[in-house]
């Protein structure tokens, strides 16, 4: 299993910073999801900026998630 989402930080460019359990500090792309179904709802930065932890990974308002371990195997390492 893949370390899970301790704290996330939404930044303008619909990127997140994403902390994991194991230390590691990521880097993850939200812009390519933004046309796809429930995303497009993320076009909006302050819903965008909305972004929680939850259960181990990143929600939004609107049942919005994404995989937890989609979020450590595409980010990108910045620690």
């Amino acid at each position: 299993m893949n370390p899970r989402v301790m704290k996330v930080f939404p930044n303008d460019d619909y990127t997140l910073i994403l902390h994991f359990s194991n230390g590691e500090i990521k880097k993850f792309d939200v812009h390519p999801l933004l046309g796809q179904g429930v995303f497009t709802n993320l076009q909006d930065k302050s819903v965008f900026k909305m972004v929680q932890v939850s259960l181990g990974t990143v929600e939004w308002p609107g049942e919005i998630d994404i995989c937890p371990d989609t979020l450590y195997e595409d980010g990108q390492k910045i620690n």
